[in-house]
Order: structure tokens, then sequence, then C-alpha cells
């Protein structure tokens, strides 16, 4: 091969070579490039703000509930027996007097406990154990929409002890029945005050609000109006005020632009 050929081979090898480390150069500086947007994507989706929004409600009990429990002890079973069932016709009755439907009432079965009483003797220093009869008990409830009524007749309960009955009758319980519209309603106001509190520190901070990453329900809580019961970490449920407070708060987390 002459040398003129040689310095022509030259030439080509040395000219795809720069190519080559050209293309590489190039290759390297577009990887540049989509590293630095890649990186500046990630930094800029990383301002965000974190709220809690809150809202809450007062509204009145729909629905009451009062329980109440009598009991009759004997040493023969048969009679304890049909002295409970006497006094549960005396209730059904009183219950009737003050308008409450059949429907309304439910009596659960009997309840039957055998009394047994130890007696320690001092000179043998011994206990000893005896039959002290049966106790029977029954536990009537009233569930209504009429919460006047209810309230009315767990006042005056004391017509019944006078008849001899022995009842047991704590505060009536209150209840509401369409806690999933209201749940639903602040949902949606503790959301709207969220992104409301959002907007606000992006506007006053030079910027300006993007979607929303990230939204949480924090803790459903019913307490009593104008009472001072503390929230509870699974949600507070309050039964023995007719007039109650229900509140939610609502977490979210949006972008900044």
């Amino acid at each position: 091969m002459s040398n003129t050929e040689n310095t022509q081979t030259n030439t080509a090898a040395g000219s795809r070579s720069f190519i080559g480390l050209a293309i590489i150069g190039i290759c390297i500086v577009l990887a540049g490039f989509i590293v630095a947007g890649a990186y500046k994507y990630k930094f800029k989706t990383r301002q965000t703000i974190r709220v809690t929004g809150s809202a809450e409600k007062d509204f009145t009990s729909d629905l009451i509930a009062w329980n109440g429990s009598y009991n009759r002890t004997d040493f023969d079973l048969k009679t304890a027996y049909a002295l409970l069932k006497q006094d549960e016709t005396n209730v059904r009755n009183y219950l009737t007097r003050k308008g409450i439907q059949p429907k309304q009432m439910i009596f659960s079965s009997v309840k039957i406990d055998k009394i047994f009483r130890s007696n320690y003797n001092e000179e043998t220093k011994s206990t000893t154990t005896t039959f002290g009869g049966y106790n029977l008990t029954q536990n009537v409830k009233v569930e209504s929409g009429d919460i006047a009524k209810v309230e009315a007749l767990s006042r005056e309960i004391t017509e019944l002890i006078e008849t001899g009955i022995e009842l047991n009758s704590p505060e009536p319980l209150y209840f509401y029945t369409k806690l999933a519209d209201l749940k639903l309603d602040l949902l949606a106001k503790a959301a709207e005050d969220a992104r409301k509190r959002a907007e606000t520190i992006a506007k006053n901070t030079g910027g300006s609000l993007g979607n929303v990453v990230k939204a949480n329900m924090g803790i459903f809580q019913i307490t009593g109006q104008n009472s001072n019961e503390d929230y509870s970490y699974g949600g507070t449920f309050n039964t023995s005020s007719k007039n109650k407070t229900a509140s939610i708060t609502v977490n979210l987390e949006c972008v900044v632009k």
C-alpha cells in the first residue's frame, strides 16, 4: 500500500473516531440536561403546603332510648318467676298509659341467678355456704322519636316503684338517625376550609395553589353542647346529651406553584 493510501486510511479512521467522540459527548450533554430536568421537576413537586381544615355543627337528637330493669327474689323459683311476670305486666301497662306503643317496647328474656351466702364460724374457724334463693332479673327498653314523651315517663317512673316493683332506671340515652348525612356535610365544609387556608398561605408567600397531593379525614367527634368533654383518639360519641355538637377535621397537602 502506498503512502498516499495509508494517509487516506488514517484520515478516514480519525474522522470516524472524532465523530464517535462527538456523538458520545452530545449524549453526555443530553443526559446531563435530562438528569437536571428530572431533578428540577422532582424539586418542584416537593414544594407543598400541609393544612388542617375543620367544621362543626350543632344538632338535636331525634331518637331517645330509655332502659329499666326489675328483679324478684324467692327461695322458690316458680314463685319468683310468677312475681316477675306480674311486674312485667305492670310495667307494660304503665308504658301503655304513658302513650308508648307495643312496638316501641322491648322486654328481654329472664335472667336467673342462684344466691349463696357465706357464713364464717369463729369457733371452728371454718366457712359454710348456704343457699339464699333465686334472683330473677328482666330488662325493658323503650325507643321512640317522641323525646318529650319518653323523658316524661322516665321522670315519673316512681309511680311504678311505689307499686312495689324494684325498678332501676338510669338516665335516657339520646341518638341521631341522620349521622351519615351529617358527616358528609361536615366533610365537605372541612375540606373547603382546608383549601381556603392553603390558598391564603400560598398567596401570602408569593405562590399560588396547585393540585391536592394528599387528603385525609380526621376523627369524627360528637360532644354535648356547652360541655367540657374532651376529644378522644378514637372519637367521642356522646349519648347523654339531647343537644350535641358534631365536628370533624380534614388534612390536605397541596402543591405550591
